[in-house]
């Protein structure tokens, strides 16, 4: 099969050289043109129609999040960055992001996981990235309630639960929509590992489904109880 091929924005050179050398090290993918600001970015995705874009946030001129809307058009869009606010997760994800990276949360392995995900359209976080969605997905879920009342509810989800704090963990990445590969990549365990603990989870929240499994994790539904409340 043909190698993917990737463009690196990002304004720091030292960043850039060092991407593009790991990524040129893993024999399906290269490196098809590397760009220092969105502007860049944007003229030579057309140019040379790489497979995923990889793109940095602050940069000079134009940023990455002002690009984003024009890049997503043309290819699909890893955020790799050093900012980790939960606002710009959320507004990276809502203008068309395939997944969200903050440097020193990922290893090499990581990394070309989550553009091998993004290129098949499979969502990949990090965990500072995955802990924003989270919240933003409560928030979403719930926008009555306040923060004190949010943090109290998680608190007495795991009391009610009784998941460890391994458990937790990986709950709240399920409720991301992160796959058992995804978990296990942010998680530095095993696949076996993440199933074994999914299968767990379920047992405890009493759900057959991911989805119900949510839905009670985040408080929309309780075992015996038909509905939403």
């Amino acid at each position: 099969m043909a190698p993917i091929r990737v463009l690196i924005a990002d304004d720091n050179p030292v960043v850039r050289a060092g991407l593009a050398a790991l990524l040129t090290t893993t024999p399906d993918i290269e490196v098809a043109a590397c760009a220092s600001d969105g502007r860049e970015a944007l003229h030579l995705t057309r140019l040379h129609e790489p497979d995923v874009i990889l793109l940095d946030v602050r940069m000079p001129g134009v940023d990455g999040i002002s690009a984003l809307p024009h890049l997503v058009q043309l290819a699909p869009v890893l955020m790799l960055t050093y900012s980790q606010e939960a606002d710009i997760v959320r507004e990276a994800l809502l203008l068309g992001a395939g997944g969200y990276l903050v440097h020193g949360e990922f290893t090499p392995d990581h990394l070309v996981a989550a553009v091998r995900d993004v290129r098949a359209g499979r969502a990949h976080f990090s965990p500072t990235a995955a802990t924003a969605v989270l919240a933003e997905l409560r928030t979403s879920s719930h926008p009555q309630r306040t923060v004190a009342q949010s943090s109290e509810r998680y608190r007495l989800n795991r009391i009610e639960f009784g998941l460890s704090s391994r458990e937790e963990e990986v709950m709240d990445l399920i409720a991301t929509g992160m796959s058992n590969q995804q978990i296990a990549a942010t998680c530095f365990i095993s696949e076996k590992t993440v199933k074994n603990h999914i299968n767990r989870i379920f047992a405890k929240l009493q759900s057959a489904t991911r989805s119900e499994a949510i839905a009670r994790w985040l408080g929309t539904t309780r075992p015996g109880v038909s509905g939403h409340g």
